[in-house]
């Protein structure tokens, strides 16, 4: 059987009971570490699991899969996942593969804490959420902005939105592959800080084009919370404007980013003023922009 563990956010230590003891004995244990990454290394993991750990980037899982569920139809494999398994499509597609099989490989999915779920730390409620969306490294001649026409989808509805912010992990160097060198970058994590600037650079161009494309969806006072290693002893969560938290250091990743949507009831409120880098200017724009209109 294919197992498919989430791991949970932090450490080696938020594995479940049942998840541990699958991967004791398991034949084989696989670690994807490209959709997301745990606070520790694969050795700190290897010691407390009792077992070695066979790392699978995104060429291996995406492309080489069938090296992972080799034989998975006789010996117990185990495919452990940064936070919940099915928190990406990359897993399910893993799991899809094993039922078009021939002959079908039995799955299993053992679920975890997820940053989907994690987030209602901040105090906003889960259930104010729309579509998530993630947000990729803007370079210098492709800054894309397909991810404005969804945060404004859920700004019409008044419902929060999660930014889940991209991650380079064994990137190849595309100058050195112009050479025939096949060199990695190195590992690169975005910040809440990052994706606030890149969000107010698009509500900018946009204001700024012709086809006036600007809604004001990410504008600078626009009411935002970023949170950094949740789950984790060190998390971090940092409330304000757009404007003000392009200018915060959350720390070490990894980090993502919730744009409120105006709906905001008046206990989240009051339950996230709390983490405001300026609460005074926090609380005049909730009372101006949001007070009242969310579900009372």
């Amino acid at each position: 059987m294919l197992y498919i563990i989430g791991l949970g956010l932090a450490d080696e230590r938020d594995i479940s009971v049942k998840g541990l003891e699958i991967v004791k004995r398991a034949e084989r244990v696989y670690l994807e570490a490209y959709t997301a990454v745990l606070l520790v290394d694969k050795d700190v993991l290897e010691a407390y699991y009792g077992r070695s750990i066979i790392i699978a980037d995104r060429e291996t899982v995406e492309s080489r899969s069938d090296s992972i569920l080799a034989g998975a139809d006789k010996v117990d494999v185990a495919f452990l996942v940064v936070g919940d398994p099915f928190s990406a499509t990359t897993h399910a597609d893993l799991a899809l593969r094993c039922r078009q099989n021939s002959p079908p490989i039995p799955t299993r999915t053992l679920p975890n804490a997820s940053i989907l779920t994690a987030v209602g730390a901040t105090g906003l409620s889960l259930y104010s959420f729309g579509q998530t969306v993630s947000m990729v490294f803007y370079e210098e001649n492709w800054r894309p902005d397909s991810w404005y026409p969804k945060v404004k989808e859920n700004a019409d509805l008044g419902l929060h939105t999660l930014i889940l912010l991209d991650i380079k992990v064994k990137e190849p160097n595309l100058k050195a592959l112009e050479r025939g060198k096949y060199v990695f970058d190195p590992p690169r994590f975005m910040t809440a800080a990052q994706c606030a600037e890149q969000m107010l650079e698009t509500e900018e161009t946009r204001a700024a084009s012709e086809e006036g494309k600007s809604t004001g969806v990410s504008g600078k006072e626009r009411l935002a919370v970023g949170v950094a290693r949740l789950g984790s002893e060190g998390e971090k969560i940092v409330a304000g404007t757009l404007e003000e938290l392009a200018q915060q250091d959350l720390g070490k990743p990894l980090h993502s980013l919730v744009l409120c949507g105006w709906k905001m009831h008046e206990m989240e409120w009051e339950f996230v003023r709390d983490f405001a880098v300026d609460r005074e200017k926090f609380d005049e724009i909730w009372k101006r922009d949001y007070a009242g209109k969310g579900v009372q």
